[in-house]
């Protein structure tokens, strides 16, 4: 009987830590190993930056472990596919940014842009207009009158910035047409990477480089003659807004960085991204971290970040086909 009893008591006491087991198990939930953040950009790029930043508070306010890996190529397609070809466990976080998703309607890939968890867009970089003040065309006044000038001698001002058909080529041809600058008077130039283009920028072998405030930031011969926002930043007390220079409906013009992760990824671990980018978009490192940069935090995520993409997509595409880089 004892021998029976004790059989029972056993068996009970097992069931009693397998349950404890399993909830165990549940409470650990996710992440259970180290989370990965890929950046489409070098080293010391600005998705690489943000990404270790990011990696560096998500560990404190988590306790998990980050790891950031560079997967460079095709403006950002490369590594967008290699996270659609991986589980959707939730254990491959995308670095992203405006460029990369005009990337894709400009080299006509096939990604669907639903099958990314748009997560948080949690930058808005405002774009801008850049000239060298060693040159005597440097102020936006003189930008627009030497254009003209030019153009009446059968001539082309040279605007330069990376990518044909990119964020900056677009703002470029935004800015010529709510300036009133006749195109057939300028030409951009694209480079690959804005370092080149800085490069010909200071060597005086183009007027304007269009960009974002951080480009000029170490570089003194550098300077923002139009800024598109709403208002002056902190930063840059001497940065004119389009708005006070006279040309309407470019003060909202962005890079816009944030992260994506590939749809389908399980409920709780959704909940535990969205979590997060919540609380970091408070979080005062990582404010400071964007504001230092001269970039304004904000945080859309889900649908809002969603329809911000398709918008752009669409936008590209129309700028594209005037430049005739799309048919």
């Amino acid at each position: 009987m004892r021998t029976v009893f004790r059989h029972i008591t056993l068996g009970i006491s097992a069931a009693i830590l397998g349950i404890a087991g399993c909830a165990t198990a549940v409470m650990a939930g996710f992440p259970e190993k180290p989370i990965t953040i890929l950046a489409y950009m070098k080293p010391g790029g600005a998705a690489d930056i943000d990404s270790r930043k990011f990696a560096i508070i998500a560990e404190r306010l988590t306790g998990a472990k980050f790891v950031v890996k560079n997967k460079t190529g095709a403006g950002g397609i490369i590594a967008m596919k290699y996270v659609l070809e991986q589980p959707a466990d939730g254990y491959l976080l995308m670095a992203t940014t405006k460029s990369q998703v005009y990337k894709l309607v400009t080299a006509k890939s096939d990604i669907n842009v639903e099958d990314f968890n748009w997560l948080a867009m949690n930058q808005h970089d405002p774009e801008a207009i850049i000239t060298n003040r060693a040159m005597k065309v440097n102020t936006w006044a003189q930008i627009v009158a030497d254009a003209k000038a030019k153009g009446a001698r059968g001539k082309r001002q040279i605007w330069v910035g990376p990518a044909a058909g990119g964020l900056d080529h677009v703002m470029a041809m935004k800015t010529w047409a709510a300036a009133g600058i006749n195109p057939k008077h300028v030409k951009y130039i694209p480079f690959k990477g804005g370092k080149k283009a800085i490069i010909e920028l200071l060597g005086g072998r183009g007027v304007v480089y269009v960009g974002n405030p951080r480009d000029t930031l170490g570089q003194p011969k550098l300077k923002v003659a139009a800024l598109s926002r709403s208002s002056r930043l902190e930063s840059f007390p001497d940065a004119p807004t389009f708005g006070e220079l006279g040309v309407k409906n470019l003060d909202s013009e962005i890079m816009w960085r944030g992260f994506a992760i590939k749809a389908g990824i399980p409920e709780d671990v959704a909940k535990f991204w969205n979590d997060l980018f919540a609380k970091v978009s408070k979080d005062p490192e990582w404010v400071a971290h964007v504001k230092k940069s001269s970039i304004d935090p904000v945080y859309i995520s889900g649908d809002d970040f969603l329809k911000v993409v398709k918008s752009d997509m669409e936008e590209v595409r129309i700028w594209a086909k005037k430049a005739g880089i799309l048919k």
